[in-house]
């Protein structure tokens, strides 16, 4: 064990996971407890396909202190209310993944269940317009809720698409402003202590050395640091998750800016479509088993709204994760850490989470194994959790029209994941686990949006008077339709708040 205090923190590539780390070290150490430097090459360029985020990045611009409307201008950036499923569960079907609550939970007992009771005698109407999100995403209205809403009056969660490019460099200036040294070069080589094992500094391609105390991986697949130094070893979940490949292609916008994620499944994948201020991102997420690479982007192109800006430009991965994502003096984020599909918007969370529980083990004192070990518990249960609520949408489906889907429907799935369909299936719970991501209505959204229907609902939504229930729940419906009448639309609220220069 390496008693010595950490002074210096080398972060290993940039982009955006390497400037979300540098971002948040500096902002901690406050440039007196220890040094940061970020090493990264412009010959080796970045993912940065993942354009869409989830709402738990408002807590990191406020932890960062950045001011909302100045980021999303020089991002080039819009809002999100949630993610448009289409062809999911069945070809034609279309449903909403919204960020924030069906209703209102009524003594204790979750909003649906009283929906449900209501459903049975053909009352209750849609479930979608008790969610003030999926409400306001159909109408294409947004506006940032004030801080201090009254008692009674539901929040709207959202959160952001971004260009990743234009995002990687806001937080390089934000961290180079605090003290980040930034070093550009090409890493040849990677130095180990011979007593231990331990990474003790890195030799650049010039000859130029960088030592540091600790690393952070941030060098995309490749894992640098983590695996071909260290080799921590990788847990592949294709067996889950077979699409290894994407494409990803800027097009014009084309339509009014829609203040959602879209995602369309095909054949052989799914589809994103994530609209910016000045352009849309767009990807075909596929496995090279049932799809040729040609026939991949015959089909990208064939489904964009707009003119392309670019040819297609391929990636290859494998779901999974680090078997550690930290060992010894290194710590993996981003793609270094792990590959999850950005089904549903979770590959900038994962760096940002990681970042932040880094923060809370730092070993500013010297290596700690226990930090070491409670990290990568965390860090797997988080990667876990995850993973099993991508998998939901693709085992929860009636497609059979493709080999791909046929597979997915049928395949064994995590004992995890079958427990939380069964106990849905059978009494409309949703198993809660601690420090889960993704909150009750998010699994409700996608277990009904998949066709998952429940036999029963918690009976304790029968002791309320049906009469009262009824008020209540209209009450809940009629209350979000007269908000969202008074929201300006998206591209509206953009233009009077935030709208980015144009580009030259």
């Amino acid at each position: 064990m390496d008693g010595k205090p950490y002074r210096k923190f080398v972060v290993v590539g940039g982009g955006t996971s390497g400037w979300i780390a540098a971002a948040t070290l500096i902002h901690a150490l406050k440039g007196k407890l220890a040094q940061v430097e970020l090493v990264e090459s412009d010959e080796i360029g970045t993912v940065g396909v993942g354009e869409a985020t989830i709402p738990p990045i408002q807590f990191l611009n406020s932890i960062l202190g950045i001011d909302e409307f100045d980021f999303i201008r020089k991002t080039q950036a819009t809002f999100k209310l949630g993610i448009q499923f289409r062809n999911w569960g069945r070809q034609g079907h279309e449903y909403f993944h919204p960020f924030g609550p069906y209703g209102q939970s009524i003594e204790g007992v979750s909003f649906h269940n009283y929906w449900m009771r209501l459903r049975a005698n053909g009352e209750g109407g849609e479930l979608d317009s008790y969610a003030l999100a999926t409400v306001a995403a159909k109408a294409g209205k947004f506006a940032v809720p004030p801080k201090d809403l009254p008692p009674g009056v539901p929040g709207l969660g959202y959160a952001y698409h971004f260009d990743a490019g234009l995002y990687a460099r806001y937080l390089r200036a934000y961290a180079e402003a605090r003290g980040v040294q930034r070093t550009e070069g090409k890493i040849a080589k990677v130095e180990l202590r011979p007593e231990d094992g331990f990474v003790s500094g890195l030799t650049l391609s010039d000859g130029r050395r960088v030592e540091g105390d600790f690393f952070i991986d941030c060098s995309g697949f490749r894992g640098l640091l983590i695996e071909e130094a260290l080799q921590a070893g990788f847990e592949d979940w294709s067996h889950w998750l077979p699409c290894d490949r994407a494409l990803a292609v800027p097009c014009e916008n084309a339509a009014p800016l829609t203040p959602y994620t879209r995602s369309t499944a095909h054949a052989a994948g799914w589809q994103w479509r994530i609209p910016l201020q000045h352009r849309t991102g767009n990807g075909y997420v596929y496995c090279s088993a049932h799809i040729s690479d040609d026939e991949a982007a015959a089909t990208l192109l064939a489904n964009l709204d707009g003119k392309p800006l670019a040819d297609p430009r391929p990636l290859r991965f494998t779901a999974g994760r680090r078997k550690k994502s930290w060992s010894k003096n290194v710590v993996a984020l981003g793609l270094a850490g792990g590959f999850m599909e950005p089904l549903e918007s979770t590959s900038i969370h994962l760096v940002q989470s990681g970042a932040m529980r880094l923060l809370s083990l730092l070993p500013l004192g010297g290596y700690d194994p226990a930090a070491e070990a409670e990290y990568n518990r965390l860090t797997q249960i988080e990667y876990e959790q995850i993973r099993d609520f991508i998998i939901l949408h693709y085992c929860a489906t009636e497609r059979d029209d493709a080999p791909l889907w046929n597979h997915c429907r049928t395949m064994a799935i995590p004992d995890s994941l079958t427990h939380k369909i069964e106990l849905f299936r059978n009494r409309a719970k949703i198993a809660r686990f601690d420090e889960q991501l993704f909150a009750e209505p998010s699994w409700l959204a996608v277990f009904l949006g998949q066709g998952i229907e429940p036999r029963d609902y918690d009976r304790l939504a029968d002791a309320p008077a049906y009469d009262e229930v009824v008020a209540a729940v209209r009450r809940i419906g009629q209350t979000n339709a007269n908000l969202v009448a008074r929201l300006p639309t998206h591209e509206a609220f953009i233009a009077a708040t935030c709208k980015a220069e144009a580009l030259g």
